[in-house]
C-alpha cells in the first residue's frame, strides 16, 4: 500500500486393524492432516486459549499413517537408492502420444497418469528411460492394451498405482503367440514396481530379465491370468530383488519364478485362487530356479498346488509362513542368505496377510493424488520446486522444505493452483523464506517475498519474513511485504509472518472479485498497516504483535483493510491475541485503505473475542488519505483485557450481527468453503 506519512518516527527492526505390528515406519503421501480443532468461543472477559507468541509450535501431521510408505524399500533402496523422476517436472498424461513422450525423455519427468491410456497399436511398447516416477492418480490410471518397456541400460524409475490389463488374445494362454508383456525390463538397476494391479495380459506380466538389479516388487495384484511374475533369463546370478506384499489371485504360475538370482526375498506375500486346469507341473507358487537363493517369510499360501519348490542347485529357506490347503511340493534346503544383512525390514503375522494385502494392494485413492516434492533434496530452491508445477495442475502438490533459511523470493503464479507449502522442522522457527525487498523497488508485488496468486495453496509450519532495514536506508515509503496473496481459498496454519510496514496484504485480482484467506495458529507482527488489501481474511487462535516505533503517542495500524463495498466480509480476527511491546494508548486498530482514492474500496474491520493491550489506543480506529474512520465498517464484539473498552469510539457490534459474522460465514462464500473445520 503506498502513501505518505506526514512524520517520520524512528523505527524498531524486526527481528488395519489386522496387525499391531507395520511393515515399515508407513506414511503414505495423501496431502495434509487433520488438525486440532479451534477451541469454542469464551464467554465475554474471559480469555481463549491462544499460544502465546513465544511458545514452541509442534507441526501438524502431514501425512496420514498407512501401510506402507512412499519411498522404495528392500533392494530397490540399496546403493544410492531409487528415486524415479525426483528433481524433474510433474507432467499430467492421458493420452498415448504424451506418456510415450514424457516416458522416453532423457531429462527426470514425473509423470502422472490421469485416466485410461488406450495404447495403439494392440500390444505396442511405451519405452520408459531412465529417471522416471509414473504414477496413477488414484485409481483412474490405467495403460491398456499395451506394456511398459525398459531397455537395456535403464535404471533409476518407478512405476506406482497403475492397472494395466487387456492385451491378452484369446487362444493364446500359453503367451507363446504374441509377447505383450505389462512390464518388461531387461538389464536396468535401481526400479521400484508398487501398487499396481496386472490383468489379462498377452504373456507375463511382469518380467525381469538379464541381469537387472536392485529391484523391489511391492503391494502389486496379479490376478486372472497365467505367468504372472518371471524374473531371469540368464546364466547369471545377478539379481538381487525384494518381494513384498503381492497379491497373487488367479494365476497359475511364476509366482514367482526367480531364476539365477543372487538375491530372492519373498515375504508378506499372499497366493490364493490359483488356476487349476490339471498340470502336474506348471501350476506352482514360488520356485526358485537355477542357482537362486530365495528366503521366504510369513507368507499365506491357500489352496496352492507346489507352494515353493527348489531346483537341486538352489537354495531356499522359507519361515513362518502359513500354509493353508496346500498340496506337492514344500522345498526348504541350504541357508540362502540373511535379508538383515542388507536392510532392515519389518514383518506381519502371516495370520494377517490376506486381510492386509486384500485391502491395500493394488492402487490406492491416496496415491498420485498427492505429488510431493523435496525441496533442498531433489530440488535447489523453493522456486525451482515451484517451477517444476505443470501450469493447470489438478492434483496436490506438497513441497516439502528442510528446515534451514531459504533466502529467495517466491512466486506461485495463478496458473498453478494447489500447491502445499510445508516445512518439515520441528517449529515454524525452523524453516524460513526471508528476503528484503522494499515496495519502493517494485511495489506490493515485487517487494513480497512471497506472492500467492493461485488459489487453493496452503502453507503450514513456516515463517515469511522481509527483513528489509528500514532504519538502514532511506526511502519514500518503507513497505515491505513478508507475504502478498491474491487467490482464492490460501490456508496458513502455524505459520508466521514478520516485518514492519505491510507485513501480509491478502487481496484480489481486482475489487469487486473476493478472494479469501484463512490463518490459524499463527503469528503476524509489524507497525503500520500490517494486516491489509481486500481479501476476506480470517485470523483466527493466532497472536499479534504490534511492533514499538518509538513513539509515544502514534506507534502504528494493525489493519488497512480495503473491502470492495458488495463484500460484506473483509477482516476478522478472533480469539487471538494482540500483544505489544508500545506504550500504552499509542496503537490503532486499524484506518480506512481507499486505493488511489476508490471510493467503492470501504473497508470491513471485526475484531472479536480477542484479548487487547494496554497499546491499544481509547479511540482505535483513525482516518486515512481523507476519508474518515466512521465512513468505513469498523466494529468490535466482546474482546477483553487492557486495551479493551466500549466507548462512543469504538463500535460494538450486536449479537444479532455477530451470528452471521462468524469464521464460517466469512469464509463459506458461493462454494461452502470451510477450512476451519479440517
Amino acid at each position: 500500500m503506498t502513501h505518505l506519512r506526514s512524520k517520520r518516527f524512528p523505527r524498531r527492526r524486526p527481528g488395519r486393524a489386522v496387525a499391531a505390528v507395520t511393515t515399515l515406519a508407513a506414511v503414505v503421501a495423501v496431502g495434509p492432516g487433520a488438525t486440532t480443532p479451534a477451541a469454542a468461543t469464551p464467554p465475554a472477559g474471559t480469555a481463549p486459549a491462544v499460544r502465546s507468541a513465544e511458545q514452541p509450535t509442534a507441526p501438524a501431521d502431514p501425512r496420514a499413517a498407512g501401510r506402507w510408505t512412499d519411498r522404495p524399500h528392500g533392494f530397490a533402496s540399496l546403493a544410492g537408492g531409487t528415486t524415479g523422476g525426483r528433481g524433474g517436472r510433474v507432467v499430467t498424461v492421458r493420452t498415448h502420444a504424451d506418456l510415450a513422450r514424457y516416458a522416453a525423455a532423457a531429462e527426470p519427468y514425473i509423470i502422472r497418469v490421469a485416466g485410461a491410456i488406450d495404447v495403439a497399436p494392440f500390444g505396442a511398447s511405451v519405452d520408459v528411460a531412465s529417471d522416471k516416477t509414473i504414477i496413477g492418480v488414484g485409481t483412474t490410471g490405467e495403460i491398456v492394451h499395451g506394456e511398459l518397456n525398459l531397455k537395456p541400460g535403464t535404471r533409476n524409475v518407478i512405476i506406482r498405482n497403475l492397472t494395466i490389463r487387456d492385451s491378452y488374445v484369446d487362444g493364446d494362454w500359453d503367451g507363446k503367440t504374441n509377447d505383450f508383456d505389462g512390464i518388461q525390463m531387461d538389464s536396468v538397476s535401481h526400479v521400484w514396481i508398487d501398487h499396481n494391479r496386472f490383468s489379462r495380459l498377452g504373456d507375463g506380466m511382469l518380467d525381469i530379465r538379464k541381469d537387472s538389479q536392485y529391484v523391489t516388487v511391492s503391494y502389486n495384484r496379479f490376478e486372472d491370468h497365467n505367468k504372472a511374475l518371471g524374473i531371469g533369463w540368464t546364466t547369471n546370478v545377478t539379481t538381487q530383488i525384494t518381494i513384498d506384499h503381492n497379491w497373487f489371485r488367479g494365476t497359475k504360475q511364476r509366482n514367482p519364478s526367480a531364476d539365477n538370482c543372487a538375491y530372492a526375498h519373498l515375504y508378506n506375500n499372499y497366493l490364493s485362487a490359483q488356476v487349476k486346469d490339471g498340470d502336474p507341473v506348471w501350476t506352482y507358487g514360488n520356485w526358485a530356479r537355477g542357482r537362486t537363493r530365495m528366503v521366504i517369510e510369513n507368507s499365506y499360501y491357500r489352496d496352492v498346488q507346489h507352494p515353493h519348490q527348489a531346483d537341486a542347485t538352489a537354495e531356499l529357506v522359507q519361515r513362518g509362513s502359513v500354509l493353508d490347503g496346500t498340496t506337492g511340493r514344500h522345498d526348504a534346503w541350504g541357508t540362502a542368505f540373511d535379508p538383515r544383512d542388507h536392510y532392515a525390514y519389518r514383518l506381519d503375522p502371516a495370520a494377517a496377510v490376506p486381510a492386509l494385502v486384500t485391502r491395500f494392494s493394488g492402487p490406492q485413492r491416496t496415491l498420485g493424488t498427492d505429488t510431493v516434492l523435496d525441496v533442498p533434496a531433489a530440488y535447489p530452491t523453493v522456486q525451482a520446486a515451484v517451477d517444476a508445477v505443470p501450469a493447470g495442475n489438478d492434483g496436490t502438490v506438497t513441497l516439502r522444505l528442510a528446515p534451514g533459511t531459504y533466502r529467495e523470493k517466491v512466486r506461485i503464479p495463478a496458473d498453478k493452483p494447489r500447491i502445499a507449502l510445508l516445512g518439515t522442522g520441528r517449529d515454524r522457527a525452523d524453516t524460513v523464506i526471508a528476503h528484503d525487498t522494499p515496495a519502493e523497488y517494485g511495489g506490493s508485488s515485487g517487494s513480497a517475498t512471497v506472492l500467492i496468486a493461485a488459489s487453493d495453496v496452503s502453507a503450514r509450519n513456516l515463517t515469511f519474513v522481509n527483513d528489509f532495514d528500514e532504519a538502514a536506508v532511506e526511502l519514500k515509503g518503507e513497505q515491505a511485504l513478508a507475504m502478498k496473496t491474491t487467490g482464492d481459498r490460501i490456508v496458513f496454519e502455524n505459520t508466521a509472518f514478520k516485518g514492519n510496514q505491510d507485513t501480509l496484504m491478502t487481496d484480489s485480482p481486482k475489487l469487486d472479485r473476493v478472494s479469501r484467506v484463512y490463518l490459524r495458529d499463527s503469528y503476524l507482527e509489524g507497525d503500520v498497516d500490517f494486516l491489509y488489501g481486500r481479501a476476506t481474511t480470517v485470523v483466527e487462535n493466532s497472536v499479534i504483535r504490534a511492533l514499538s516505533r518509538g513513539s509515544a503517542t502514534n506507534n502504528g495500524y494493525i489493519t488497512a483493510a480495503s473491502t470492495w463495498t458488495g463484500n460484506p466480509y473483509g477482516f476478522l480476527i478472533t480469539r487471538s491475541r494482540i500483544v505489544s511491546d508500545a506504550p500504552a494508548g499509542s496503537f490503532h486498530l486499524g484506518r480506512p485503505w481507499h486505493p488511489g482514492g476508490e471510493p467503492n474500496a470501504v473497508g470491513q474491520v471485526l475484531i472479536r473475542d480477542t484479548e487487547l493491550p494496554a497499546a491499544v489506543k481509547a479511540s482505535p480506529w483513525t482516518d486515512m488519505g481523507g476519508f474518515s474512520w466512521r465512513d468505513a465498517r469498523f466494529a468490535e464484539y466482546r474482546n477483553y483485557g487492557p486495551g479493551a473498552a466500549v466507548t462512543p469510539d469504538r463500535p460494538q457490534m450486536s449479537d444479532a450481527d455477530a451470528a452471521v459474522h462468524d469464521v464460517a460465514h466469512y469464509l463459506a462464500g458461493h462454494d461452502g468453503w470451510a477450512p476451519h473445520r479440517g
